[in-house]
Protein backbone atom coordinates (compact mmCIF):
# COMPACT_ATOMS: atom_id res chain seq x y z
CA UNK A 1 0.00 0.00 0.00
CA UNK A 2 1.31 3.40 -0.99
CA UNK A 3 2.15 5.98 1.42
CA UNK A 4 0.83 9.52 1.27
CA UNK A 5 3.88 11.81 0.65
CA UNK A 6 2.30 12.89 -2.89
CA UNK A 7 -1.06 12.35 -2.15
CA UNK A 8 -3.72 14.50 -0.12
CA UNK A 9 -5.97 13.19 2.45
CA UNK A 10 -8.72 14.19 4.09
CA UNK A 11 -11.88 13.12 6.30
CA UNK A 12 -15.44 15.19 6.16
CA UNK A 13 -16.60 14.55 9.38
CA UNK A 14 -20.51 15.30 9.25
CA UNK A 15 -23.72 14.72 10.94
CA UNK A 16 -25.43 12.69 8.22
CA UNK A 17 -22.56 11.33 6.77
CA UNK A 18 -18.58 10.35 7.25
CA UNK A 19 -16.22 10.94 3.85
CA UNK A 20 -12.92 9.97 3.67
CA UNK A 21 -11.07 10.77 0.34
CA UNK A 22 -7.66 10.95 -1.44
CA UNK A 23 -6.67 12.93 -4.45
CA UNK A 24 -3.50 13.28 -6.36
CA UNK A 25 -2.73 17.16 -8.09
CA UNK A 26 -2.02 16.43 -12.12
CA UNK A 27 0.24 17.59 -13.99
CA UNK A 28 -1.95 19.95 -15.51
CA UNK A 29 -2.71 21.50 -11.80
CA UNK A 30 -6.24 19.88 -12.00
CA UNK A 31 -7.33 17.60 -9.24
CA UNK A 32 -7.99 13.42 -9.34
CA UNK A 33 -9.22 11.99 -7.00
CA UNK A 34 -8.14 8.39 -6.46
CA UNK A 35 -10.20 7.02 -3.71
CA UNK A 36 -13.48 7.97 -1.72
CA UNK A 37 -15.39 5.75 1.57
CA UNK A 38 -18.23 6.80 2.91
CA UNK A 39 -20.06 5.76 6.15
CA UNK A 40 -23.61 6.79 8.10
CA UNK A 41 -22.63 9.12 10.70
CA UNK A 42 -23.72 8.31 14.72
CA UNK A 43 -21.49 10.28 16.64
CA UNK A 44 -22.18 14.04 15.15
CA UNK A 45 -24.84 16.41 16.57
CA UNK A 46 -25.25 19.27 14.56
CA UNK A 47 -21.48 19.20 13.60
CA UNK A 48 -20.36 18.44 16.45
CA UNK A 49 -18.86 15.29 17.82
CA UNK A 50 -20.68 13.84 20.92
CA UNK A 51 -19.77 10.29 20.80
CA UNK A 52 -16.12 9.48 20.31
CA UNK A 53 -16.48 5.39 20.05
CA UNK A 54 -18.75 5.93 17.17
CA UNK A 55 -17.49 8.50 15.61
CA UNK A 56 -14.17 7.03 15.48
CA UNK A 57 -15.72 3.70 14.22
CA UNK A 58 -17.30 5.36 11.51
CA UNK A 59 -14.40 7.10 10.24
CA UNK A 60 -12.52 3.33 10.38
CA UNK A 61 -15.01 2.49 8.13
CA UNK A 62 -14.95 5.37 5.28
CA UNK A 63 -11.31 4.83 5.87
CA UNK A 64 -10.96 1.42 4.77
CA UNK A 65 -13.14 2.00 1.68
CA UNK A 66 -11.10 4.41 0.34
CA UNK A 67 -8.17 2.77 1.14
CA UNK A 68 -8.72 -0.21 -0.52
CA UNK A 69 -10.38 1.64 -3.63
CA UNK A 70 -7.00 3.86 -3.68
CA UNK A 71 -4.19 1.37 -2.81
CA UNK A 72 -3.37 4.57 -0.28
CA UNK A 73 -2.70 4.35 3.42
CA UNK A 74 -4.68 7.36 5.06
CA UNK A 75 -1.80 8.71 8.06
CA UNK A 76 -1.89 12.38 8.11
CA UNK A 77 -5.26 13.97 6.92
CA UNK A 78 -6.66 17.50 6.92
CA UNK A 79 -10.30 17.52 8.49
CA UNK A 80 -13.31 19.68 8.50
CA UNK A 81 -14.46 21.36 11.17
CA UNK A 82 -18.13 23.29 12.08
CA UNK A 83 -20.71 23.33 14.71
CA UNK A 84 -22.63 26.88 16.17
CA UNK A 85 -19.57 27.16 18.24
CA UNK A 86 -17.60 28.55 15.69
CA UNK A 87 -17.55 31.73 15.28
CA UNK A 88 -15.92 34.90 12.97
CA UNK A 89 -14.57 38.26 14.40
CA UNK A 90 -12.34 41.39 12.21
CA UNK A 91 -9.35 42.74 13.34
CA UNK A 92 -6.94 45.38 12.19
CA UNK A 93 -3.29 45.10 13.13
CA UNK A 94 -0.35 48.01 12.53
CA UNK A 95 3.60 47.55 12.05
CA UNK A 96 5.65 50.20 12.11
CA UNK A 97 9.06 49.68 10.21
CA UNK A 98 12.34 50.16 12.08
CA UNK A 99 13.62 52.69 9.77
CA UNK A 100 11.88 56.18 8.74
CA UNK A 101 11.80 54.92 5.41
CA UNK A 102 12.06 51.27 4.48
CA UNK A 103 11.22 48.31 2.74
CA UNK A 104 8.69 46.04 3.14
CA UNK A 105 9.83 42.59 3.66
CA UNK A 106 8.31 39.25 3.99
CA UNK A 107 8.98 39.18 7.61
CA UNK A 108 7.59 41.83 8.30
CA UNK A 109 4.19 40.70 7.05
CA UNK A 110 4.40 37.49 8.66
CA UNK A 111 5.24 39.34 11.97
CA UNK A 112 1.90 41.24 11.77
CA UNK A 113 0.12 37.80 10.71
CA UNK A 114 1.66 36.16 13.65
CA UNK A 115 0.43 39.04 15.88
CA UNK A 116 -3.30 37.93 14.95
CA UNK A 117 -2.92 34.51 16.74
CA UNK A 118 -2.10 36.69 20.11
CA UNK A 119 -5.53 38.30 19.71
CA UNK A 120 -7.35 38.01 23.44
CA UNK A 121 -10.21 35.55 23.66
CA UNK A 122 -12.55 33.76 25.40
CA UNK A 123 -11.35 30.88 27.72
CA UNK A 124 -11.76 27.83 26.16
CA UNK A 125 -11.68 28.80 22.62
CA UNK A 126 -8.95 28.61 20.27
CA UNK A 127 -8.15 30.59 16.81
CA UNK A 128 -8.74 28.21 13.75
CA UNK A 129 -7.65 30.65 11.00
CA UNK A 130 -6.10 34.24 10.07
CA UNK A 131 -7.15 35.34 6.72
CA UNK A 132 -5.39 38.82 5.72
CA UNK A 133 -8.34 40.54 3.63
CA UNK A 134 -6.27 43.55 2.63
CA UNK A 135 -3.23 46.05 4.14
CA UNK A 136 -2.63 49.79 4.39
CA UNK A 137 1.03 50.95 3.64
CA UNK A 138 1.13 54.27 4.94
CA UNK A 139 -2.21 55.98 3.37
CA UNK A 140 -2.50 53.62 0.27
CA UNK A 141 -5.49 51.09 1.13
CA UNK A 142 -6.78 48.22 -0.73
CA UNK A 143 -2.88 46.70 -0.84
CA UNK A 144 -3.27 42.46 -1.51
CA UNK A 145 0.62 41.77 -1.55
CA UNK A 146 2.30 44.71 0.27
CA UNK A 147 6.15 42.80 -0.20
CA UNK A 148 8.34 45.13 -1.65
CA UNK A 149 6.62 48.80 -1.01
CA UNK A 150 8.09 51.42 0.79
CA UNK A 151 6.39 52.88 3.62
CA UNK A 152 6.72 53.40 7.39
CA UNK A 153 3.70 51.88 8.33
CA UNK A 154 2.03 48.67 7.57
CA UNK A 155 -1.37 47.92 8.59
CA UNK A 156 -3.27 44.77 8.14
CA UNK A 157 -7.22 43.57 7.83
CA UNK A 158 -7.90 39.85 8.73
CA UNK A 159 -10.54 37.93 9.07
CA UNK A 160 -10.22 35.55 12.50
CA UNK A 161 -12.15 32.22 12.60
CA UNK A 162 -12.61 31.15 16.27
CA UNK A 163 -13.81 27.67 17.49
CA UNK A 164 -14.06 25.73 20.94
CA UNK A 165 -11.09 24.18 22.05
CA UNK A 166 -13.12 20.83 23.39
CA UNK A 167 -14.49 20.67 19.63
CA UNK A 168 -11.50 20.35 18.03
CA UNK A 169 -9.74 17.92 20.55
CA UNK A 170 -12.63 15.16 20.62
CA UNK A 171 -12.38 15.80 16.84
CA UNK A 172 -8.20 14.92 17.06
CA UNK A 173 -9.29 11.95 19.25
CA UNK A 174 -10.93 10.47 16.62
CA UNK A 175 -8.58 10.82 14.00
CA UNK A 176 -6.09 9.48 16.68
CA UNK A 177 -8.19 6.81 17.72
CA UNK A 178 -8.15 5.34 14.05
CA UNK A 179 -4.21 5.14 14.05
CA UNK A 180 -4.03 8.68 11.83
CA UNK A 181 -2.72 12.26 12.93
CA UNK A 182 -4.57 15.55 11.95
CA UNK A 183 -2.88 17.54 9.47
CA UNK A 184 -4.26 20.65 10.13
CA UNK A 185 -8.35 21.73 10.75
CA UNK A 186 -10.20 23.54 8.02
CA UNK A 187 -13.32 25.46 8.75
CA UNK A 188 -16.15 23.43 6.31
CA UNK A 189 -17.03 26.52 4.83
CA UNK A 190 -13.43 27.71 3.38
CA UNK A 191 -13.26 24.17 2.05
CA UNK A 192 -16.54 23.82 0.23
CA UNK A 193 -16.19 27.23 -1.53
CA UNK A 194 -12.98 26.21 -2.52
CA UNK A 195 -14.30 23.51 -5.04
CA UNK A 196 -17.64 25.55 -6.03
CA UNK A 197 -16.96 29.18 -6.46
CA UNK A 198 -14.78 30.81 -9.43
CA UNK A 199 -12.51 33.34 -8.69
CA UNK A 200 -15.01 36.01 -10.72
CA UNK A 201 -17.57 35.18 -8.92
CA UNK A 202 -15.19 35.70 -5.41
CA UNK A 203 -14.30 39.46 -7.44
CA UNK A 204 -17.79 40.12 -8.31
CA UNK A 205 -19.29 39.26 -4.54
CA UNK A 206 -21.03 35.87 -4.05
CA UNK A 207 -21.93 33.38 -1.13
CA UNK A 208 -21.67 30.15 -0.67
CA UNK A 209 -24.33 28.61 1.29
CA UNK A 210 -23.38 25.18 2.15
CA UNK A 211 -26.36 23.01 3.81
CA UNK A 212 -25.73 19.82 5.71
CA UNK A 213 -27.46 17.72 7.79
CA UNK A 214 -27.01 19.35 10.61
CA UNK A 215 -25.98 22.72 9.90
CA UNK A 216 -25.76 25.90 7.38
CA UNK A 217 -22.35 26.73 6.82
CA UNK A 218 -21.54 30.62 5.08
CA UNK A 219 -18.79 32.44 3.40
CA UNK A 220 -19.34 35.56 1.88
CA UNK A 221 -16.79 37.10 -0.47
CA UNK A 222 -16.72 40.58 -2.31
CA UNK A 223 -13.59 41.53 -4.19
CA UNK A 224 -11.61 38.18 -4.31
CA UNK A 225 -11.27 38.10 -0.39
CA UNK A 226 -13.18 36.52 2.50
CA UNK A 227 -15.56 38.55 4.03
CA UNK A 228 -17.87 36.79 7.05
CA UNK A 229 -17.92 33.33 7.69
CA UNK A 230 -20.57 31.57 10.04
CA UNK A 231 -22.08 28.63 11.15
CA UNK A 232 -26.38 28.28 11.35
CA UNK A 233 -27.31 25.52 13.62
CA UNK A 234 -29.68 24.02 11.24
CA UNK A 235 -29.82 21.91 8.32
CA UNK A 236 -31.70 19.04 6.07
CA UNK A 237 -32.16 16.72 9.69
CA UNK A 238 -34.39 19.20 11.02
CA UNK A 239 -36.77 19.01 8.08
CA UNK A 240 -36.85 15.82 8.26
CA UNK A 241 -37.39 15.56 12.02
CA UNK A 242 -40.67 18.11 11.18
CA UNK A 243 -41.80 15.32 8.60
CA UNK A 244 -41.97 12.94 11.19
CA UNK A 245 -43.95 14.89 13.94
CA UNK A 246 -46.16 16.71 11.24
CA UNK A 247 -46.69 13.18 9.75
CA UNK A 248 -46.75 10.97 12.30
CA UNK A 249 -44.27 8.76 10.87
CA UNK A 250 -41.03 6.74 11.29
CA UNK A 251 -37.63 9.00 10.59
CA UNK A 252 -36.75 6.58 7.95
CA UNK A 253 -40.22 6.89 6.24
CA UNK A 254 -39.79 11.30 6.55
CA UNK A 255 -36.25 10.88 5.40
CA UNK A 256 -37.70 9.07 2.13
CA UNK A 257 -40.64 11.23 1.87
CA UNK A 258 -38.09 14.76 1.66
CA UNK A 259 -35.65 13.22 -0.67
CA UNK A 260 -38.14 11.36 -3.39
CA UNK A 261 -40.70 13.74 -2.60
CA UNK A 262 -40.42 16.70 -1.19
CA UNK A 263 -40.50 20.33 -2.25
CA UNK A 264 -39.61 23.47 -0.79
CA UNK A 265 -42.99 25.22 -2.15
CA UNK A 266 -46.28 23.89 -1.58
CA UNK A 267 -47.68 25.62 -4.52
CA UNK A 268 -45.77 23.62 -6.61
CA UNK A 269 -46.58 20.57 -5.16
CA UNK A 270 -49.15 18.62 -7.33
CA UNK A 271 -52.98 19.12 -6.03
CA UNK A 272 -54.02 15.23 -5.68
CA UNK A 273 -51.67 13.66 -5.66
CA UNK A 274 -50.87 11.16 -2.39
CA UNK A 275 -47.78 9.09 -1.34
CA UNK A 276 -48.86 5.45 0.78
CA UNK A 277 -46.96 5.31 4.22
CA UNK A 278 -47.11 1.63 6.02
CA UNK A 279 -48.69 1.83 9.24
CA UNK A 280 -46.58 1.13 12.46
CA UNK A 281 -47.15 -2.35 14.19
CA UNK A 282 -49.69 -3.58 11.59
CA UNK A 283 -51.85 -0.48 12.25
CA UNK A 284 -53.06 0.49 8.71
CA UNK A 285 -51.24 2.34 5.78
CA UNK A 286 -51.26 6.49 6.36
CA UNK A 287 -51.61 8.42 3.09
CA UNK A 288 -49.63 11.74 2.83
CA UNK A 289 -50.27 14.03 0.23
CA UNK A 290 -47.62 15.97 -1.67
CA UNK A 291 -49.06 18.94 -0.58
CA UNK A 292 -48.97 19.35 2.80
CA UNK A 293 -45.35 17.55 2.80
CA UNK A 294 -44.05 20.67 0.70
CA UNK A 295 -45.99 22.83 3.11
CA UNK A 296 -43.91 21.45 6.05
CA UNK A 297 -40.74 21.76 3.89
CA UNK A 298 -41.37 25.26 3.08
CA UNK A 299 -42.02 26.74 6.61
CA UNK A 300 -38.91 25.17 8.10
CA UNK A 301 -37.05 26.13 5.34
CA UNK A 302 -38.14 29.95 5.10
CA UNK A 303 -36.69 29.90 8.85
CA UNK A 304 -33.45 28.75 7.80
CA UNK A 305 -33.72 31.13 4.48
CA UNK A 306 -34.06 34.00 7.08
CA UNK A 307 -31.27 32.85 9.40
CA UNK A 308 -29.12 32.84 6.09
CA UNK A 309 -30.45 36.51 5.31
CA UNK A 310 -29.67 38.03 8.84
CA UNK A 311 -25.92 36.64 8.30
CA UNK A 312 -25.24 38.30 4.63
CA UNK A 313 -27.00 41.66 6.52
CA UNK A 314 -25.02 41.31 9.34
CA UNK A 315 -21.84 40.78 6.92
CA UNK A 316 -22.47 44.25 5.19
CA UNK A 317 -22.16 43.33 1.68
CA UNK A 318 -26.20 42.39 0.94
CA UNK A 319 -25.75 45.04 -1.67
CA UNK A 320 -22.28 43.70 -3.30
CA UNK A 321 -23.39 40.51 -4.11
CA UNK A 322 -23.29 40.95 -7.83
CA UNK A 323 -22.80 36.76 -7.94
CA UNK A 324 -25.72 36.31 -5.79
CA UNK A 325 -25.44 32.38 -4.19
CA UNK A 326 -24.12 29.56 -4.89
CA UNK A 327 -26.04 26.90 -2.78
CA UNK A 328 -24.49 23.38 -2.32
CA UNK A 329 -24.46 20.46 0.25
CA UNK A 330 -26.60 17.83 0.47
CA UNK A 331 -29.65 20.27 1.72
CA UNK A 332 -29.32 21.71 -2.17
CA UNK A 333 -30.86 18.62 -3.53
CA UNK A 334 -34.31 19.72 -2.48
CA UNK A 335 -36.67 20.25 -5.24
CA UNK A 336 -37.25 24.04 -5.85
CA UNK A 337 -35.01 25.44 -2.96
CA UNK A 338 -33.10 27.43 -5.70
CA UNK A 339 -36.32 29.48 -6.51
CA UNK A 340 -37.94 29.50 -2.95
CA UNK A 341 -34.25 30.70 -2.06
CA UNK A 342 -34.48 33.44 -4.95
CA UNK A 343 -38.04 34.86 -4.13
CA UNK A 344 -36.96 35.31 -0.38
CA UNK A 345 -33.64 36.56 -0.57
CA UNK A 346 -33.69 39.06 -4.09
CA UNK A 347 -30.39 37.41 -5.47
CA UNK A 348 -29.72 34.88 -8.43
CA UNK A 349 -28.77 31.30 -7.13
CA UNK A 350 -26.85 28.70 -9.01
CA UNK A 351 -26.45 25.07 -7.90
CA UNK A 352 -23.03 24.32 -6.83
CA UNK A 353 -20.99 21.58 -8.02
CA UNK A 354 -17.45 20.34 -6.63
CA UNK A 355 -16.44 19.92 -9.96
CA UNK A 356 -14.16 23.01 -10.90
CA UNK A 357 -10.54 21.20 -10.38
CA UNK A 358 -11.51 18.06 -11.42
CA UNK A 359 -9.78 16.29 -13.84
CA UNK A 360 -11.06 14.09 -16.61
CA UNK A 361 -11.03 10.42 -15.84
CA UNK A 362 -12.01 11.20 -11.65
CA UNK A 363 -14.78 9.43 -10.47
CA UNK A 364 -17.92 11.34 -11.65
CA UNK A 365 -20.05 9.52 -9.05
CA UNK A 366 -18.26 12.57 -5.99
CA UNK A 367 -19.44 15.28 -8.80
CA UNK A 368 -22.35 15.86 -6.43
CA UNK A 369 -23.14 18.82 -4.27
CA UNK A 370 -23.41 16.66 -0.94
CA UNK A 371 -19.25 16.04 -1.51
CA UNK A 372 -18.57 19.55 -1.73
CA UNK A 373 -16.68 19.73 1.62
CA UNK A 374 -15.11 16.90 0.94
CA UNK A 375 -13.46 17.77 -2.63
CA UNK A 376 -12.64 20.90 -0.51
CA UNK A 377 -10.66 19.61 1.85
CA UNK A 378 -8.58 17.93 -1.07
CA UNK A 379 -8.06 21.14 -2.72
CA UNK A 380 -7.35 22.82 0.39
CA UNK A 381 -4.94 20.33 1.16
CA UNK A 382 -3.20 20.75 -1.87
CA UNK A 383 -3.27 24.20 -1.41
CA UNK A 384 -1.59 23.45 2.30
CA UNK A 385 0.79 21.77 1.46
CA UNK A 386 2.51 23.86 -1.50
CA UNK A 387 2.74 26.74 0.43
CA UNK A 388 4.18 24.57 3.31
CA UNK A 389 6.87 23.12 0.83
CA UNK A 390 7.69 26.94 -0.39
CA UNK A 391 8.39 27.80 3.18
CA UNK A 392 10.92 24.54 3.55
CA UNK A 393 12.40 25.02 0.42
CA UNK A 394 14.63 28.24 1.47
CA UNK A 395 15.22 26.15 5.55
CA UNK A 396 16.61 22.92 3.09
CA UNK A 397 19.11 25.22 1.49
CA UNK A 398 20.44 26.62 4.60
CA UNK A 399 20.87 23.53 6.14
CA UNK A 400 22.52 22.62 3.01
CA UNK A 401 25.12 25.07 3.67
CA UNK A 402 25.27 24.44 7.10
CA UNK A 403 26.15 20.93 6.43
CA UNK A 404 29.25 21.80 3.27
CA UNK A 405 30.59 24.14 6.08
CA UNK A 406 30.33 21.31 8.58
CA UNK A 407 32.41 19.40 6.14
CA UNK A 408 34.99 21.51 5.42
CA UNK A 409 36.26 21.71 9.12
CA UNK A 410 35.31 17.60 9.36
CA UNK A 411 37.84 16.17 11.57
CA UNK A 412 40.48 13.75 10.13
CA UNK A 413 39.74 9.95 11.36
CA UNK A 414 43.51 9.31 11.67
CA UNK A 415 44.49 12.17 13.65
CA UNK A 416 41.16 13.15 15.21
CA UNK A 417 42.02 16.88 14.52
CA UNK A 418 39.92 19.16 11.77
CA UNK A 419 41.04 18.67 8.04
CA UNK A 420 41.68 22.31 8.07
CA UNK A 421 45.24 22.10 10.56
CA UNK A 422 45.73 18.88 8.64
CA UNK A 423 46.02 21.00 5.24
CA UNK A 424 48.10 23.72 7.07
CA UNK A 425 50.16 20.60 8.33
CA UNK A 426 51.13 18.84 4.79
CA UNK A 427 51.51 22.61 3.30
CA UNK A 428 54.40 22.90 6.08
CA UNK A 429 55.55 19.39 5.08
CA UNK A 430 55.92 20.11 1.39
CA UNK A 431 57.61 23.41 2.49
CA UNK A 432 60.32 21.55 4.47
CA UNK A 433 60.57 18.92 1.51
CA UNK A 434 61.54 21.58 -0.75
CA UNK A 435 64.48 23.18 1.25
CA UNK A 436 65.66 19.39 2.01
CA UNK A 437 65.80 18.99 -1.67
CA UNK A 438 68.04 22.59 -2.01
CA UNK A 439 69.74 22.11 0.42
Amino acid sequence: MSRTNEYITAVDIGTTKIVAIVGKKAPNGRLEILGMGQAPSTGVKRGVVLNIDETASSIQLAVSQAEEASGIKFENVYVGIAGQHIKSVKNRGIKYLDTELGEITQQVVDELFNDMKKLPIEAGEEIIHVIPQSYIVDNESGVKNPVGMTGRRLEGNFHIVIGQIASAKNIEKCINRVGMRVKKLILEPLASSEAVLTDDEKEAGVVLVDIGGGTTDLAVYYNGTIRHTAVIPFGGNVVTNDIKEGCAILHRYAESLKVQYGSAIAEMAPENRVVTIPGIGGRDSKEISFKSLASIIQARMEEIIDAIAFEIENSGFMEKLGAGIALTGGGALLRNLPQLMKFSTGLDVRIGLPNRYFNTGSNEKINQPQFSTSIGLVLKGARYDEFYAKKEKPKKIVEKQQEVEEQEIVQDPISKKPAFFNKLKNSFIDMFDETDSKM
